[in-house]
């Protein structure tokens, strides 16, 4: 039966953001090893990872996505080099370019700027008290300073060290990253040196000792994970930007540059299993965290990860899930080209047009199963309508949103059809329909759509 909902909708889109327009994503890491299921995509068994054919094209490719950082994960493994390394065994074949030279010769020729990685093992960061972890991180520092230190592409370091700075950081990972830095400015003096550690949603800005923990760091770059991929809470994107202006305040007092590390990630099965494969995130959520990360003052916003994500459609070298990577690469061009859909999206983001990405907001109106029409004020040159998508308890949009106008009698307009994220079991964000080029002689609007189970929705207009 057909639900009408009495009241009309009056609801005007917020000013146009104070806030600066969105930041682009401008750099990622490289993931070099393959190491277990969770690459299955972006790194598969079936691709020879250490082909620098491979990486001519997709270092190429990424500077075609705006990346202007390439930050090398890690250099080794399981104690065998990516690089013509002395102190171990080699990865690739002896009678051909490592992928590190690959990577870094194709990067200047872009003019790009490499972070190099003094990572070895896997999962090194788990024990970083451990002597023979830190010994050898700082022989592979000095043989790398020796090999790339002087390329046109070499930027700066990538420390390993990612460690938890919630509720604070410990002194032994600030001591590891300072004994790393130390060594790094000996060698590398123009250097610039990043660390990316995870933990701020648990993280206690309010102790006094967490901003004197970041003040001993030695460090130029701290480029936090903002840990919505990994899913570390229920609503994580909730308190994102909070969290961004905390770090912001701190970071203004030490000097040290705050970048964001914005997780493009989820996950195919369960979240942070090493039997779930890295999957594109949707859109609507990567585009909220990049304007959460804008909003709360990163200087740059960087990655994890691009390649095997986003992937160019018909690429020589088609890596990533071959649906979503594809549909991930589009929907960021066509944003960063300013298409008008994504432009709304964004806007709603910026702006604080409607409510947040949890079913606990009260600005969303609930709708439970059935077909509802909503009065909307006409006049209006654009009709955004919010969904909460929020698969894992049943919350989902509807699949088919229908703009009618009245002038004489009621008339279809315009149907949009919801998109269908199967990317997206685990998370919490805000997708949308958008309504635009509507009749300006229009005496009534409304919204009609059929509720399959559970629905939240917010409707704009401007």
């Amino acid at each position: 039966m057909l639900k009408t909902i009495l009241s009309t909708i009056m609801l005007f889109w917020a000013c146009v953001s104070a806030f600066a327009q969105t930041l682009p994503i401008t750099g990622t890491f490289i993931n070099l090893p393959y190491q277990d299921v969770r690459n299955k995509y972006t790194n598969p068994e079936g691709v020879d990872g250490t082909d620098p054919q491979l990486w001519a094209v997709k270092v190429a490719e990424m500077k075609e996505l705006g990346m202007e950082y390439l930050i090398f994960m890690s250099v080794a493994n399981e104690c065998k080099a990516y690089y013509p390394s002395k102190l171990m065994d080699w990865h690739y074949p002896a009678d051909r370019q490592s992928p590190v030279d690959a990577i870094m010769d194709e990067a200047a020729k872009h003019g790009m700027k490499v972070f190099m990685s003094t990572g070895w093992a896997k999962d090194q960061d788990d024990n970083l008290r451990d002597p023979a972890i830190k010994g050898r991180q700082l022989e592979m520092m000095e043989e790398l300073a020796g090999l790339y230190g002087e390329h046109p592409a070499f930027y700066g370091w990538y420390l390993p060290v990612e460690d938890c700075f919630g509720p604070v950081l410990t002194d032994y990972a600030v001591e590891a990253v300072n004994a790393l830095t130390a060594r790094a400015r000996e060698l590398t003096p123009a250097a610039k040196i990043m660390i990316s550690p995870y933990g701020i949603f648990c993280s206690d800005f309010d102790d006094p000792r967490y901003e004197q923990q970041i003040a001993r760091l030695t460090v130029d770059i701290i480029a936090y994970q903002d840990e919505i991929g990994c899913v570390r809470e229920k609503f994580p994107l909730v308190n994102l930007r909070e969290n961004w202006k905390k770090l912001r305040a701190i970071h203004d007092k030490t000097g040290i540059e705050m970048w964001a590390n914005c997780e493009t990630f989820a996950w195919e099965k369960g979240t942070n299993d090493r039997q779930s494969a890295l999957i594109p995130a949707a859109t609507p959520r990567l585009l909220s965290q990049m304007a959460a990360a804008t909003e709360g003052g990163a200087e740059k916003i960087i990655s994890f990860i691009i390649c095997g994500l986003f992937e160019k459609p018909l690429s020589p070298y088609p890596l990533g899930q071959p649906y979503w990577s594809q549909k991930a690469y589009e929907d960021y061009m066509a944003w960063k080209a300013g298409d008008a859909y994504w432009a709304a999206v964004e806007n709603y983001f910026t702006s604080h047009a409607g409510p947040l990405e949890t079913s606990y907001d009260r600005r969303w109106t609930k709708y439970s199963a059935g077909t509802y029409e909503v009065e909307v004020e006409p006049g209006a040159s654009e009709v955004v309508v919010a969904m909460l998508n929020y698969n894992q308890k049943g919350i989902v949009p509807p699949a088919k949103v229908e703009l009618y106008g009245k002038g004489r009698k009621w008339t279809l307009i315009q149907t949009a059809e919801s998109m269908t994220w199967e990317n997206t079991n685990h998370d919490a964000f805000v997708d949308h329909v958008v309504f635009s080029e509507i009749p300006s002689d229009l005496k009534k609007m409304k919204i009609v759509f059929t509720v399959e189970k559970e629905s939240y929705i917010y409707i704009t207009r401007k």
